[in-house]
């Protein structure tokens, strides 16, 4: 057996799971849960088991490449890290010198959810000026309404929901996105305990449930008001504690009459009695816990319609009780590692123009001086990412465009690259890793040496900034030498903690007291004068009357993002692009299971293989994962249907308010 370390899942997911990779002659050979973790010892995903066969992959970009052939054609060349470094960084100092340093723009995401490398190009593209990104993806309109009525409060740590009685899991697929979670409520802690889920369709975690109740696309807002006004009518809040805890309750309350189950009823398509025994059940335990995903957030009104459900998991008290309250947002207040060290904001000397990533389309068609005219993209791929994919596609074939992409594999970005670098997996580079659903903290050195040519997103930038010429000791030092320097500023941490952490591993942070309101007045905000909606409200999603369909995201168990997607065993498991409909709508148009349809709108017609399932609101069509674009027909996929709204709070993507009409092929 070959020498043992421990090492961290980098992807987009709430856990960050510890996992011991097998080492054999500078290669892992094999991944399994880590036993000594805090979360993850017991289980971890299948798309984690065998991390080696990505890591050398034959599909892995093993060198730097140039640009032979058309933007898209895919032909390249290989040559040195020196001739990328010094074309990119030639380059940067043309477009500086005749543009401004503005029409440079870093594309990033989620590609490594980490301290160190997800955050350091901050740094670098700080020094030079260039624009920055909102980075609006995933779920900032959640993160600013959960802000905006707790502020800093941490809500429940998973691993707390042993002490819940009463379950409602609202808008989250546990089984794609917290499998921890449900491992956790499947298992004697959560046995004979009541699971109710709301969303939009069952999907995979509907089976480890014990009752669920299909909600229109949209229309989560119109439910919890209507279970707070059954809550107000029948004597069952905690106004007690509702008096004591939070601010502006006396006013809210009396705007909840007129949300009756009934206005409910048609406003959601849950039926009235439906949620009034839900109201009555969830008042009657002891400790409720509601489990919030991000879907529910993807909307023009997500901001809001999380206020809301908030607000709801107020109205028994129950945050007052151990395993009650809310779960699914921050569980810790403040960042355990401060960021700056690694960010450097004093760097930038100017304010920065801002671009949000969810309106890239609109960013890359700008002409004239406000032109992009320099894209560097790393730990994303915004070609199959992001809203409106063919405008996307269409700026990215921009001749006038400088376009670097810092990745493992060619994907559908890369494809549009000038210089492509090879870049390094987590394990072979240092890095820190707060979860951002558990109360861990997690660190680790390179394990193995980087295959092939690839650089770290640390060393890539220590290697232009030395182009740039920049003199900063801070682009001097290693990741490694950083790596210790950040755990030694983490405060309150225990000697043997920070042993651990510096050697390798991850510990165990305290639980939030989730009475001790970190906000300006230490209560939970109802009402907030400084938000545009200051009194929290239903706000109704605008109709289409030629396009009577709301089209959902939703996370996919086989594939991660855009991540996974070079294991053809995922590929394979989770078969054709496929859209997910009621029997009540696949029968208005006369379609039938496993026929292929076309999904358009104004943006564009995607094909997708009909999934025809019961248990599916009416009126939405669901959409999970994220396919490649090479084994769809047409080479369109799901973004291709989205618009660039944003929403309410946050400046967030959208991913779920999209309407559109389905046909047969």
């Amino acid at each position: 057996m070959g020498e043992q370390k421990k090492i961290y899942c980098p992807y987009d997911c709430p856990t960050v799971c510890g996992l011991t990779a097998e080492i054999s002659n500078g290669r892992v050979v094999s991944v399994r849960a880590d036993q000594d973790h805090p979360v993850s010892s017991r289980t971890i995903c299948r798309k984690m088991q065998h991390y080696e066969e990505s890591i050398y992959s034959e599909k892995r970009i093993l060198t730097p490449l140039r640009r032979t052939g058309k933007k898209g054609e895919g032909r390249f060349e290989p040559i040195s890290w020196e001739a990328a470094v010094k074309e990119i960084t030639d380059r940067f100092k043309e477009i500086i010198a005749s543009d401004g340093p503005e029409a440079i723009w870093p594309w990033t995401y989620s590609g490594v959810m980490s301290v160190i490398q997800r955050n350091c190009g901050d740094a670098f593209f700080g020094k030079i000026g260039a624009s920055q990104a909102v980075k609006s993806l995933c779920s900032p309109a959640k993160g600013a309404a959960y802000t905006s009525v707790a502020g800093t409060t941490g809500c429940l740590d998973p691993r707390e929901l042993k002490d819940s009685d009463f379950y409602i899991i609202w808008g989250s697929n546990l089984a794609a996105t917290r499998l921890q979670t449900l491992a956790d409520l499947s298992g004697p802690a959560g046995r004979g305990k009541k699971k109710v889920l709301i969303d939009t369709y069952a999907g995979p975690t509907a089976a480890h449930c014990d009752a669920f109740i299909p909600i229109k696309a949209g229309t989560d807002g119109a439910l919890a008001l209507a279970m707070m006004h059954v809550l107000e009518a029948e004597d069952l809040t905690d106004r007690a504690f509702m008096q004591a805890h939070t601010e502006g309750y006396e006013a809210f309350r009396k705007t909840l009459t007129v949300y009756s189950p009934e206005w409910a009823e048609n406003e959601t398509g849950v039926p009235a009695e439906t949620i009034r025994q839900l109201a009555r059940d969830y008042a009657a335990a002891r400790a409720p816990a509601i489990i919030l995903g991000s879907g529910n957030s993807r909307y023009r009104n997500g901001g809001m319609t999380v206020r809301l459900i908030i607000i709801l998991s107020l109205f028994t008290g129950a945050w007052q009780v151990p395993g009650g309250g809310l779960c699914g947002c921050t569980p810790f207040g403040t960042a355990y590692v401060d960021k700056k060290p690694v960010q450097r904001p004093d760097f930038r000397v100017n304010p920065a123009r801002i671009l949000n990533l969810s309106q890239t389309a609109s960013a890359l068609a700008m002409t004239g001086k406000d032109a992009v005219r320099a894209l560097y993209v790393y730990g994303a791929n915004p070609a199959n990412t992001t809203s409106n994919q063919e405008g996307v596609i269409k700026g990215l074939e921009r001749e006038d465009l400088f376009t670097v992409v810092h990745e493992r594999f060619m994907t559908e970005t890369a494809l549009y690259a000038d210089i492509i670098l090879p870049a390094a997996f987590s394990v072979e580079q240092a890095d820190i890793f707060e979860a951002y659903g558990y109360c861990t903290l997690a660190s680790a050195p390179a394990a193995v040496p980087v295959y092939g040519e690839g650089k770290s997103n640390w060393e890539t930038f220590r290697l232009l900034a030395e182009a740039m010429g920049f003199e900063e000791p801070y682009f001097k030092q290693t990741e490694e030498a950083l790596r210790l320097d950040l755990i030694d500023q983490v405060p309150g941490l225990s000697d043997s903690d920070r042993a651990v952490l510096k050697a390798g591993g991850a510990v165990s942070m305290p639980f939030s007291d989730h009475l001790k309101g970190k906000t300006p007045d230490g209560r939970f905000l109802l009402t907030d004068e400084k938000l545009a909606e200051p009194m929290p409200r239903y706000i109704r999603l605008p109709d289409e009357a030629d396009l009577p369909l709301r089209l959902v995201a939703a996370p996919s168990v086989w594939t991660l993002n855009s991540e996974f997607r070079d294991l053809e065993k995922m590929v394979r498991g989770r078969g054709e692009q496929a859209l997910i409909m009621s029997p009540e709508d696949a029968g208005a148009r006369g379609i039938k299971d496993g026929q292929k349809v076309v999904v358009y709108n104004e943006l564009a017609r995607v094909v997708f293989k009909a999934r025809v399932r019961e248990q599916t609101a009416p009126g939405t069509v669901v959409a999970e994962g994220i396919y490649r674009r090479d084994d769809t027909e047409g080479g369109k996929t799901f973004n291709a249907l989205l618009r660039e709204y944003l929403s309410d709070l946050g400046k967030g993507t959208t991913m779920c308010d999209n309407r559109v009409e389905v046909s047969a092929l």
